[in-house]
């Protein structure tokens, strides 16, 4: 069975612009040759950027073949419209903008508004759509009940988890018509992203046993988050200006990343008709992964763990034997230099110039691992270059921000990424349900062993072991 290239025309109401033409050598359609000689033709769609891909969605119908592709890694789910990466040039877009130019010259919100609607914001615009979001900072009174009830020292991602998703719970009734009126939709993006950095401060206060803060109109959306995080009624606090542009660019460069792990599930999360906020709950679960969103407070683990700058070719050695792991290096998309990288490296070494710490040993450990790691014909060949994790960590805790609040921050960040895919997939004419198919390699039918005759049958030795340990532990 194999693939080759066929000379058609693609029809006119595919979902992707066309590629291929009478008048071109490009083809628009390949030809899959099964193992009795019959054929299928398949549509070959083409991006904006002249990505290919082939459209396969009628290829059970049609041969009842399946694709085998674990990860999805060279699958499509969706269309859309609002990130582009191309990860061998390292290049990222929002909306066609450039990541790192929207960091040098662009605020948060007004890269919220440009994924949201499709452009930036006119100053009148902005003004407004900045009111919008200050008015849906406060959260409900009722709200607060539920941060009392999670244990002392809860790690925070798990109080996120569980309060978006009760978010539904207070807004039930303007829920009933977000799946048909876009007007709706649009609030309820707005509602999310403007309560992000209060919830997310709130999980953080819940952790360590301090006082809620409510924000202030008078602050940006990144100053009151800082004001929400660090301010106490003991005494007054003023946003530190570095901290809030650190801050500000810290969530550009995470405010979406196109199809990935979180995202994905947020959209395959919404493609039941599932509620917003239980969407974005499950996003959030998604992201707490240490593969994902955990990335950076990995890196951290790792700089502390090699701990002096002399013990950098031990670590490269065991790295390269498989010993030891090089976080923040590498990435599933991008086989270059990753753009957020480049900005947020800089970006820390300013936070860290204007904090008076430029001898900071986690940075002057990481600079020296990258100069290392990057002179090594290792990681060269094999494209391992620092990706925005790396040097994240570092910012954010030189701004006071604990470990344990790096993927929350993310997430706060990410919000309006989410919301916007899931925005964009709601308002498609015709959902699919999100419904992946699997190689089954199990047991084949046979026939039922009755409970007398299993007596026969060795338990398996994973349930010896966790009978063990649970008869052991005796707790509820």
């Amino acid at each position: 069975m194999h693939l080759s290239p066929g000379k058609h025309l693609v029809p006119r109401n595919m979902v992707a612009p066309l590629v291929g033409s009478e008048s071109d050598s490009s083809p628009s359609t390949a030809r899959l040759i099964l193992p009795d000689g019959t054929e299928h033709t398949i549509p070959i769609l083409v991006d904006t950027e002249g990505g290919k891909f082939l459209n396969i969605q009628n290829l059970y119908e049609e041969t009842r073949l399946l694709t085998f592709d674990p990860g999805f890694t060279s699958t499509a789910s969706c269309k859309s419209a609002i990130t582009y990466i191309d990860g061998s040039a390292g290049k990222c877009l929002y909306r066609g903008y450039r990541v790192d130019e929207l960091c040098a010259r662009s605020s948060y919100t007004e890269v919220c508004f440009l994924l949201l609607y499709g452009e930036l914001p006119t100053a009148d615009q902005l003004a407004q759509f900045e009111s919008n979001l200050m008015d849906q900072m406060m959260v409900h009174e009722k709200f607060k009940a539920f941060f009392a009830g999670f244990a002392s020292g809860a790690h925070p991602m798990s109080i996120m988890v569980a309060v978006v998703g009760a978010l539904s719970a207070f807004y039930h009734h303007e829920l009933a018509g977000w799946y048909t009126d876009p007007l709706q939709r649009d609030i309820t993006a707005i509602r999310i992203i403007g309560k992000f950095p209060t919830i997310a401060a709130m999980a953080y206060k819940t952790a360590i046993g301090q006082p809620i803060n409510y924000p202030k109109k008078n602050l940006s959306f990144a100053g009151n988050f800082l004001y929400m995080m660090f301010a106490t009624p003991m005494e007054e606090y003023v946003v530190n200006p570095i901290a809030e542009r650190a801050l500000n660019t810290f969530m550009i460069l995470h405010a979406d990343h196109e199809q990935n792990a979180s995202t994905a599930t947020v959209r395959i999360a919404g493609s039941s008709q599932a509620n917003p906020f239980a969407c974005i709950a499950a996003g959030i679960a998604s992201l707490w992964g240490p593969a994902h969103g955990g990335a950076n407070e990995a890196v951290m683990s790792m700089l502390r763990e090699i701990g002096d700058v002399e013990k950098i070719p031990e670590f490269i050695a065991d790295v390269k034997n498989k010993k030891r792991r090089l976080m923040g290096f590498g990435h599933r998309i991008y086989k270059n230099h990753d753009p957020r990288a480049t900005a947020m490296r800089g970006l820390t070494w300013e936070v860290l110039k204007a904090m008076e710490r430029e001898k900071d040993p986690l940075f002057q450990l990481a600079v020296e691992l990258e100069r290392i790691a990057l002179a090594d014909q290792y990681f060269v060949t094999r494209k391992l270059y620092p990706n925005v994790d790396f040097y994240s960590g570092i910012m954010l805790t030189a701004l006071g921000i604990p470990t344990s609040m790096f993927t929350v921050m993310f997430a706060m960040s990410r919000a309006v990424g989410w919301i916007t895919h899931w925005r964009e997939m709601i308002s498609e004419t015709h959902i699919r349900i999100g419904r992946p198919r699997q190689l089954y390699y199990g047991e084949g039918e046979r026939s039922y062993i009755e409970f007398t005759e299993r007596l026969k049958n060795k338990s398996t030795s994973m349930f010896k072991r966790v009978n063990t340990q649970m008869l052991q532990e005796k707790r509820p």
